[in-house]
């Protein structure tokens, strides 16, 4: 994965992304006080003047390796941020995202749309989450110090934080476990670094149009050792793309999960769901309600994905009005990962538990060819889906069918099964 690039090529690079022309990009070593979090904020500010460009290199002025950051780093309109060999870690105070477009977050009731917004690695790029993070999981876990003995007790909706118990922080997770959150954003893309640790979701999006992710590895398994002991942290997704993501081109992702490794998600769940923006009560930061077609997820298309996963490689899910279609994937290796139980196929289309079932048709136009997976079926459907096709797909596993019907076939329309083949025992 690692990217090499000369001088001159990644001065071209940076002229090219640069919202405000060629012009010299901002590093935050130009800035002299503060905190890492306040001299990256600076050097954005200043270059929103400039060039738009920002670079943050592998050496910090402070004499370190490694860039801690305390907040969230908000991205502006028009900004191209450059990380350059470079590690960046959250520290074990901050209860924030890693990156958040700044036209969303807490108390932000009527976000406005942002456009161009670009994170670009260059060479060996790390973005890992704390060694010690006050709260992991989605909106529904509640924090732990100690989740396996919660879990002994038959809490299972829970997971670590240090934050656990103590009654001025808030004692369930949410949005902020999110490491990168983009959110009604217009042209948006992110190359070429690797994620390791996110506190819940690498890497999501809400309501984001025209996006392209590629080379991106992520480590996010469901344990981390914290003071030396072994913790549970929960809800470890790669990549999420929730109500209304459209035109996304995905490629070259690689790594492993303790959840779905790639998720797209379009539910109308009216009891459930959150009809504000900007709240802290839910693992989205706009509203999470489903409003029309709109909000539907569609031309999402994901290639040469090398995964292994808990849960599902490449998971699919709408419930009731809600729509997802137009989505081909090519080129999927999908791994169980032994022991972990039996949650794991390649490609889930459907998605039981998240309110009513998807109504027909409106899950459609899925296209997926040449797979490689192990564990369950490589392919499950469980709602009335129309125009779905399945091309080329070897498969090692214990299951007798490539294809898991959940339901009655007879309520879809128009499946194709071609060149699907079970090989081993």
């Amino acid at each position: 994965m690692r990217i090499f690039l000369t001088p001159l090529l990644t001065l071209l690079i940076i002229r090219s992304l640069s919202a405000a022309g060629p012009g010299p990009a901002v590093t935050p070593n130009q800035f002299k006080k503060g905190s890492d979090s306040d001299r990256i904020d600076a050097a954005i500010k200043a270059a929103q003047k400039t060039s738009g460009v920002v670079v943050i290199p592998a050496m910090n002025a402070n004499g370190s390796r490694i860039w801690k950051i305390d907040r969230a780093i908000l991205l502006p309109n028009d900004i191209t941020v450059m990380l350059d060999n470079c590690t960046i870690q959250l520290s074990d105070s901050c209860r924030d995202n890693m990156f958040r477009s700044d036209n969303v977050g807490i108390g932000i009731t009527d976000p406005v749309w942002s456009k161009n917004i670009h994170i670009i690695g260059i060479g060996e790029v790390y973005l890992k989450g704390a060694e010690n993070p006050r709260a992991t999981g989605d909106g529904a876990r509640r924090l732990a110090l100690d989740p396996e003995a919660e879990i002994k007790k038959g809490n299972w909706r829970i997971s670590y934080g240090s934050d656990a118990g103590d009654p001025a922080q808030k004692q369930t997770g949410d949005w902020r476990n999110i490491m990168i959150l983009i959110a009604k954003v217009e042209n948006f893309s992110l190359k070429n670094v690797n994620i390791q640790n996110s506190h819940a979701w690498a890497v999501s999006f809400e309501r984001t149009r025209q996006a392209k992710l590629s080379d991106i590895h992520i480590h996010n398994p469901e344990e981390i050792t914290v003071r030396g002991k072994k913790v549970k942290v929960f809800n470890k997704d790669g990549i999420d793309l929730r109500q209304g993501c459209k035109n996304f081109t995905i490629n070259n992702i690689s790594g492993f999960t303790g959840d779905d490794f790639i998720a797209l998600s379009s539910l109308d769940v009216r009891g459930a769901l959150h009809d504000s923006n900007g709240s802290i009560t839910s693992t989205m930061v706009t509203t999470s309600r489903w409003n029309g077609p709109q909000d539907d997820t569609e031309q999402i298309f994901i290639t040469n994905v090398n995964c292994e996963s808990i849960c599902r490689g490449i998971a699919i899910r709408a419930s009731d009005s809600a729509g997802i279609h137009h989505v081909y994937i090519q080129g999927l290796i999908s791994r169980e990962v032994p022991g972990q139980g039996g949650k794991h196929n390649a490609v889930l289309i459907g998605g039981k538990g998240y309110g009513a079932p998807s109504q027909p048709g409106k899950i459609n136009h899925i296209q997926v060819m040449n797979v490689m997976s192990t564990g369950h079926s490589p392919f499950m459907i469980e709602a009335p889906v129309a125009d779905c096709h399945f091309m080329n797909a070897i498969y090692e596993g214990r299951d007798k069918e490539l294809i898991h019907y959940a339901m009655d076939k007879s309520t879809m329309r128009n499946i194709t099964e071609t060149n699907l083949k079970k090989v081993g025992n």
